[in-house]
Parts: C-alpha cells; structure tokens; sequence
C-alpha cells in the first residue's frame, strides 16, 4: 500500500469547489522516476482514483487543487498568500510552549492510532469513466465562468 496526501480542510473552504490534479510519484527515491500528474477533477474523484491506486502500488499520491489563474498578477498573489501563510505557522509553531503538558493530545494520538490499526481503510472505488467525463464537463463549466 502506498501513500495519499492531501490538504486537511474545512467543510466550508472554497478550494474544494476548485479543480483538483493528483500527483503520482515514487515512495522512495525520487529519482526512481518522474512524477506523472493527472487532472484536473473534481475533488471526490481526485481522491477516488488517488486511493484506488496507492491501495495496489508503493506510490505516493498527493491531491492539491488546482488554481485557476487569469494574470501573473493573480499568480503572485497566490503565491504571496501561501508565503504569508508558511511564515505564520512557522510564527505559530516557535510561540508554542514546547516544554507543555501533552498527555491528553499524547492519548488522543494513541486512541487514534490504535482504532486505525483494528480496521485497515478501505480505499473508495475508482470513479467511472461516465463519472469523470461529468466531472470534467462541471470542471470546464467553472473555468468558463472563472473571471466573469
């Protein structure tokens, strides 16, 4: 089995109605062979196909959405955004009390881990090809309207 990663976010958050690329790569070595990146999908879909195929191979899958861009100046602002966001979990991480008392989040770690352990996830199937298409039919729909 090998790995998915994803970005953990809030059921409210607007980068879910984005279009979303799924990144398959080596577990190990990078330089194994190159990444191969597929989409874009709707995000359901990206993780449907994204654990159907880690489930079977040593890969590592990582789901991100896909920002659609209209100017340079929108790509800066993007990457401005997520520099600001970095630095602030960096500023957020050295103010924490390093030395505090960690059982109870130490317990809740364990309790998770072992309930994870007892049943082994079962990757969701893999979207059809009917599905997909749909998808990206919704996918070019919401680019269409990007900048409107």
């Amino acid at each position: 089995m090998g790995a998915l990663v994803t970005l953990d976010l809030p059921d409210d958050s607007p980068m879910l109605g984005l279009p979303w690329v799924v990144t398959f790569g080596p577990l190990g070595d990078p330089a194994q062979w190159e990444p191969v990146v597929c989409g874009p999908y709707e995000r359901p879909h990206a993780l449907a196909l994204a654990e159907a195929v880690v489930a079977e191979e040593q890969l590592m899958a990582v789901v991100e959405p896909l920002v659609p861009a209209l100017s340079a100046d929108e790509v800066r602002g993007e990457i401005a955004a997520a520099q600001l966001a970095a630095r602030d979990e960096l500023a957020r991480i050295e103010e924490s009390d390093l030395y505090g008392d960690f059982s109870d989040v130490v317990d809740e770690e364990l309790e998770r881990a072992a309930a994870q352990e007892e049943q082994p996830p079962t990757p969701r199937p893999a979207p059809t090809e009917e599905e997909l298409r749909a998808g990206f039919d919704r996918i070019a729909e919401l680019l269409r309207r990007k900048g409107r």
